[in-house]
């Protein structure tokens, strides 16, 4: 039996199991809050990165740039329907001109315009992975009805930050698996200080004929136990700052932050993560009293 939660009353009272009291349970609940909080970051980064690469690295942005308003106006129409006329275009957009003005503020000052500096209108558009993989024939068409057409492509810029993002997830799946390694390096050590202060109780069991896997139960279950407890705790901690978390990121209202969420999906995997953490205790546990109590013999 792998979790033997279910004991008779004498094999209670064979080991003390001052779950609350003893280090172990809080060692595993700080251990499984920090393995929660780098699996979400993981999680969230590599959603980021998805979304960034499918849909915002597919945008481009476009700009007329123009001097005389009535011709600029004039192929920003044009473009507008050229790209609208194109088979792989989702969404063309015009960027309002408050939003453009608010942009250039801090640079140029309220009144750009009325000093005669020329403001640029700006076309945003959503293209299919095939489209975008001819984006050189997509700047020669805008360039055939807007001469003053200036083509920025998302991706240009969007590439090293996607890359950074899928560095960093990878990075907090190796801090998983670090964490995962010293939680069963401290199970390792707890079963052995265990069994050595519980050794005449094992020697007594053995003269009276107990075998090595019974008393190997005894040990893993209060150990599954202590993980249990303290994965627990560590999840629920993790779980309230990811929504506190949550709660400030979505206040910024930042779209390349707001892509960087929790799906459902990610929320079922960080759920696993205390009772995978109370298997792996339970198994090293196991192996580690049985391969103890052999040597003893």
């Amino acid at each position: 039996m792998i979790f033997p939660f279910s004991a008779t009353p004498a094999e209670r009272r064979l080991l003390t199991e001052g779950r609350l009291s003893g280090p172990m349970p809080w060692v595993i609940a700080i251990m499984m809050f920090l393995t929660v909080l780098a699996a979400a970051s993981g999680l969230a980064l590599a959603n980021a990165a998805r979304n960034v690469t499918g849909g915002i690295a597919n945008r481009i942005t476009v700009q007329i740039v123009e001097a005389n308003p009535d011709l600029r106006e004039e192929q920003t129409r044009a473009a507008m329907a050229a790209l609208a006329a194109m088979d792989g275009v989702s969404h063309v957009a015009r960027v309002p001109d408050e939003e453009i003005d608010r942009l250039i503020e801090p640079f140029l000052g309220t009144a750009a315009e009325e000093e005669g500096i020329p403001v640029p209108t700006m076309i945003d558009a959503d293209l299919s992975e095939a489209l975008h993989a001819q984006l050189g024939e997509v700047e020669a068409d805008i360039a055939a009805v807007a001469p003053a057409a200036r083509v920025d492509d998302h991706a240009q810029f969007l590439a090293p930050l996607a890359g950074l993002i899928r560095s960093l997830s990878w990075l907090a799946l190796g801090l998983v698996l670090l964490i995962g390694s010293a939680l069963a390096a401290s199970v390792i050590l707890a079963a052995r200080a265990a069994l050595n202060t519980h050794r005449s109780t094992i020697e007594v069991l053995h003269l009276m004929g107990a075998t090595d896997i019974q008393i190997a139960r005894l040990f893993q279950r209060r150990i599954a136990l202590d993980a249990l407890f303290g994965g627990a705790v560590g999840f629920l901690s993790a779980v309230i700052v990811l929504l506190l978390l949550g709660q400030r990121i979505g206040a910024v209202g930042s779209e390349l932050l707001g892509s960087a969420s929790l799906p459902w999906t990610a929320w079922l995997v960080l759920f696993v993560l205390p009772l995978a953490g109370a298997v792996l205790a339970t198994l090293v546990a196991r192996f580690t009293v049985i391969g103890v109590l052999r040597k003893m013999l």
